[in-house]
């Protein structure tokens, strides 16, 4: 059985639809991509799971639950944790306040040492800055803090929005080694990416999203041979 269920979702802001018809699945422990251009739904689509955004048609259901039917507040509480586009760090807070903020539901909140201690045995270059502001990090330890913080709430499944925006190619590389290494520790993901090339080699399976509608689905490596997808998207 999937672990998250979208069938026929639609969305949009006001009178623009970004999201038509969109049906697929995450199964536990997988890792899958959606692919395509700027623009084409991708992040509209991970913020609609996480209830940052309403869908207009369609069912949701992570797990069984009806996402539809839960207020956006209380979806964390369904296992989802959502690492935003742009990191969306509090600048000015430390690194460990940070990433208290991502363990205030209550069931996380009883187990907040041992989230930390998790988090800092994961990622031992944030126990090392976790004094430091968040917002005087590189981008790529910005990432790790992002991706800590979501990890506080002890989550089933990690949407991950465009984790390697706006870093340089060096840093590019380290940050799809911190999603291989929140895979290996049993995490679903789902991540939304625009660096197709670097994104296939860590994911199961992708779906290509063209102007907010699933254009193509298949597995990583069926879709990095593709003809199609390597002239319009890997510039090969």
């Amino acid at each position: 059985m999937a672990m998250l269920e979208l069938e026929g979702v639609n969305a949009g802001y006001g009178a623009f639809q970004a999201l038509f018809d969109i049906s697929m699945t995450v199964a536990a422990g997988e890792a899958v991509a959606v692919i395509g251009a700027n623009g084409a739904g991708k992040t509209t689509l991970l913020r609609v799971i996480s209830g940052l955004l309403p869908a207009s048609g369609g069912a949701m259901r992570m797990e069984g639950t009806d996402l539809r039917a839960t207020p956006p507040h209380r979806i964390i509480e369904t296992g989802i944790a959502h690492v935003p586009e742009s990191r969306r760090l509090f600048p000015r807070l430390s690194v460990e306040d940070n990433l208290k903020m991502g363990g205030f539901i209550p069931k996380a909140r009883a187990k907040h040492a041992a989230r930390l201690d998790y988090v800092y045995t994961l990622f031992p270059r944030l126990k090392e800055r976790r004094h430091q502001l968040a917002g005087t990090m590189s981008g790529g330890e910005q990432q790790m803090c992002a991706i800590g913080r979501a990890l506080m709430s002890e989550p089933k499944l990690v949407l991950l929005d465009e984790p390697s925006m706006g870093l340089a190619p060096v840093v590019v590389a380290q940050v799809f080694d911190l999603v291989r290494r929140i895979r290996s520790e049993g995490y679903t993901v789902l991540i939304v990416e625009q660096n197709v090339a670097q994104v296939l080699k860590v994911v199961d399976r992708a779906y290509l999203i063209e102007v907010g509608k699933i254009a193509r689905s298949g597995k990583a490596a069926e879709l990095a041979a593709s003809e199609d997808i390597r002239k319009a998207y890997l510039g090969i």
